[in-house]
């Protein structure tokens, strides 16, 4: 017998490596349990809006809210996740988001629905979004992007799933049948996934980061910056105007592309036997979830800033193509997916390049902080770009604005954040006296 083989650091590093795919695998469970409330959205809103004797705008206001308390309050759970560990707190996540739909199918008005589907369930799946996130991040110091990518690719195909059952339900049962019955089954698989998930030990931690070393491209910090003393570099808010311009840009098509798809004459077009947008949503669908462990992978093998400036200005270049020919439907339904191939991996790259940077020991709470971007760009890429359209009566200024900040974000991936990431991280090694 090797007695290598059984020494104590060598059985951690391997039950540590065994240990890392079980927990990307409970991530992505506990993700695609909680991806509904946000993609099923749109099945429940005619029903709604007769049951509750409400507009389409005011059910909409729900909507917003769960964005917003999805994302808003992200430090505060990336906080409480770090300090009382993951399983209490995803398991907590998973109760809530069940909860807000049980509770939304008794309510008799909008403002029921805002506390329960909105800001109830905008509490727990935020707690899991974020939770399982920086968990991926520290247990994968060699393929973050990837592991980032898949749990994010989780969030973006769990309601694949779910889509035609849900819908099927509702013709059946009506939506309060159908609010109970999935809330159940959602929130059951949530939890269960949850009680596999935990962060890594001390000595796992060292074992991952020695048998696992980060590519040269992507050296992490020597140090693990909390969120205060991350809040005061530069570097943070560099990346926090980059994620939020770019989620400004994915996130006006996602609100607006119904809009702008009836204006631009290619709503109801046929496009391969189709209706071109639910076959531009259906293949969009696909791409924003095929993209955040693609371009996660790539990152980890050519570098986080490269792999920005590429996708970053393919979906700049898409989004010129798509408002040059928005009279051809084929081209619609095409370019949308390249459009949507270039903007999901912000999932997957920006939180594994703030980990590089500022450590993984916070990689929660940190996290939670630069979350918040995706915050502002719902505001400023559906209500703000709605009041653009109307002012101007165009679309053009709309998609204008988000193709400048496309190629923006990828020039400033390149020409500032590159070099002042390469400094920061040369400096912290400097002072940790590597």
């Amino acid at each position: 017998m090797n007695h290598a083989d059984t020494h104590p650091a060598t059985m951690t590093a391997a039950m540590a490596a065994s240990t890392r795919w079980w927990q990307l695998f409970f991530g992505v469970v506990a993700m695609m349990a909680i991806s509904s409330p946000q993609y099923v959205w749109a099945l429940f809103t005619t029903e709604l809006t007769s049951m509750l004797g409400a507009t389409l705008p005011e059910v909409q206001v729900t909507f917003a809210i769960l964005i917003v308390a999805q994302t808003f309050l992200s430090p505060c759970q990336g906080f409480l996740i770090d300090k009382f560990g993951p399983r209490l707190l995803l398991s907590a996540g998973a109760i809530l988001t069940a909860l807000s739909w049980i509770l939304a199918s008794q309510v008799a008005s909008v403002w029921g629905l805002y506390l329960t589907y909105g800001l109830l369930g905008g509490v727990g799946t935020g707690i899991i979004y974020v939770g399982v996130v920086g968990l991926m991040v520290q247990w994968f110091p060699d393929r973050r992007g990837f592991a980032v990518g898949m749990v994010a690719a989780g969030y973006g195909f769990g309601a694949i799933l779910t889509t035609f059952a849900i819908s099927s339900h509702i013709k059946s049962s009506g939506v309060p049948s159908t609010l109970i019955t999935f809330g159940l089954i959602l929130g059951v698989v949530g939890f269960l996934a949850a009680q596999g998930m935990r962060r890594p030990r001390g000595s796992e931690v060292t074992e991952l980061a020695e048998r696992f070393k980060a590519p040269v491209t992507n050296r992490e910090s020597a140090h693990s910056y909390q969120p205060a003393e991350m809040l005061k570099k530069p570097i943070f808010w560099l990346l926090f105007i980059m994620m939020t311009m770019m989620s400004t840009s994915g996130l006006m098509v996602i609100s607006q592309m119904g809009a702008f798809a009836k204006d631009f004459g290619v709503h109801d077009a046929m496009v391969f036997g189709m209706a071109a947008l639910p076959l531009a949503l259906t293949i969009d669908r696909f791409a924003n979830g095929l993209t955040r462990p693609f371009f996660g992978w790539v990152s980890d093998r050519i570098g986080r800033e490269n792999t920005m400036f590429i996708a970053f200005g393919m979906e700049g270049v898409a989004m010129t193509l798509w408002l040059m020919t928005t009279d051809n439907p084929v081209l619609f339904v095409l370019l949308s997916g390249v459009v949507f191939f270039g903007w999901g991996e912000i999932f997957s790259l920006f939180p594994s390049i703030l980990t590089d940077t500022f450590g993984t020991r916070h990689a929660t709470t940190n996290y939670g902080f630069l979350y918040m971007a995706q915050g502002v760009g719902s505001v400023i890429g559906g209500p703000l770009a709605a009041i653009l359209h109307d002012a101007t009566g165009s679309w053009t200024p709309v998609f204008a604005t988000v193709i400048c900040m496309d190629f923006a974000t990828a020039i400033l991936a390149m020409i500032v954040l590159k070099p002042l990431r390469r400094g920061f991280l040369e400096k912290t090694r400097n002072l940790a006296g590597r």
